[in-house]
């Protein structure tokens, strides 16, 4: 692997995170090009497009949704044994 120090993880998750989505929206909106070959033209460079502008976005965003995320949810307790009862 690439070696990269675990710190930066949120960066790596983001830049994967932000290019599959961006792959697969762009690719639902490029459905209406016609044939393959401009299919694929107009696919690529829709892809490249939006992940430019979705990077920045995750990457900044990222952290203020897993903050709200926690809020909206709970811990889940272990379950009780008869012992503890």
């Amino acid at each position: 692997m690439l070696g990269i120090p675990r710190r930066y993880s949120h960066f790596v998750f983001g830049i994967i995170q932000s290019g599959l989505t961006s792959l697969v929206a762009s690719g639902i909106a490029s459905l209406p090009a016609g044939d393959a070959m401009g299919f694929v033209g107009h696919w690529m460079v829709s892809w490249l497009m939006a992940w430019a502008a979705m990077l920045p976005i995750v990457l900044l965003a990222a952290p203020a949704i897993r903050a709200f995320s926690l809020l909206l949810t709970r811990e889940e307790r272990e379950p009780r044994t008869a012992r503890q009862a």
